[in-house]
């Protein structure tokens, strides 16, 4: 397969990165199904749709025919084997659960085309812990986009030993073609590339706040005016998900056994209150009402 037999994207999951990414697919001339066992979950994601395309075209963003053909490039069903059924292309964009993973990708290598490439969005769990589930490892692959997925140019390819140069190349091919800037992470490691890079930072800055060293205004402070980040570190995890912090700090420490990996105590507390950050309306910093 190459690229341009890619004609037929699916996307599994419309919460917000899945709606997202199906919009992004659309907008880019794929014919694209967004699927969700959860209907109140895809309605959202159909108004997300029918509320960011005008506002794109208001903006002066879009013409109004591209909106309306990104429209008609879309659509929402909650069965699967329906929105897989002629796929050239998967993108997963479920649950951080390893086990759910799996029975997803069991199910659509039993419904999609065999030509199918599988990609997870996950960021955190690597492709080579579901592969086996398939009968096609050589065609799964983690695709990761980061939030949000419409604006935020980069995807990590990460390619485990199990995926073919192809699967890789049509995967890099496919990033280039929804403009996206694609970087080849050639094996798997805890956080692929860029979020080990970030997890470091917040670890550091974490350990700085808990100690009584400095507040996380002033450590924010210190980045954007120092080091001439775009956002401090407390501000970014609040933009990620404060719960998604928790979550991969978690599986870190599942794997290694490591107390270190274990997440601070202080991002522990925040996560228990549901306090999980911008979507929230409160994490690190209060944003008043979600």
């Amino acid at each position: 397969m190459k690229i341009d037999d890619v004609k037929k994207i699916c996307v599994i999951g419309a919460g917000n990165m899945g709606h997202q990414i199906s919009t992004l697919c659309a907008l880019n001339g794929y014919q694209t199904t967004c699927t969700d066992i959860m209907e109140e979950i895809l309605k959202k994601a159909e108004t997300f749709v029918d509320q960011y395309l005008p506002g794109r075209v208001e903006k002066g963003k879009i013409s109004e025919a591209d909106a309306k053909r990104a429209r008609e490039n879309i659509t929402f069903t909650s069965s699967l084997e329906d929105a897989v059924k002629d796929a050239d292309y998967v993108i997963e964009a479920a649950i951080e659960v390893l086990d759910i993973k799996r029975k997803i990708f069991t199910d659509v290598s039993n419904m999609a085309p065999a030509h199918a490439i599988l990609a997870t969005n996950s960021s955190a769990i690597v492709s080579s812990r579901i592969a086996d589930a398939t009968h096609h490892p050589e065609k799964v692959i983690n695709l990761h986009f980061f939030n949000p997925a419409l604006v935020m140019k980069l995807v990590e390819v990460v390619q485990g030993p199990h995926v073919s140069e192809e699967t890789t190349e049509i995967s890099m091919e496919l990033c280039k073609k929804l403009g996206k800037v694609p970087v080849h992470v050639k094996k798997e490691v805890n956080g692929f590339l860029l979020n080990r890079i970030l997890f470091a930072i917040f670890n550091e800055a974490q350990w700085i706040l808990d100690s009584g060293v400095a507040s996380l205004e002033d450590i924010d402070n210190a980045c954007v005016y120092g080091a001439g980040h775009p956002m401090g570190p407390f501000r970014l995890m609040d933009l990620v998900g404060i719960d998604l912090c928790y979550t991969m700090a978690l599986e870190d420490f599942k794997k290694s056994g490591n107390r270190a990996d274990l997440p601070y105590p202080s991002l522990v507390r925040h996560y228990e209150k549901g306090e999980y950050g911008q979507k929230a309306g409160k994490g690190w910093y209060d944003y008043g009402k979600k």
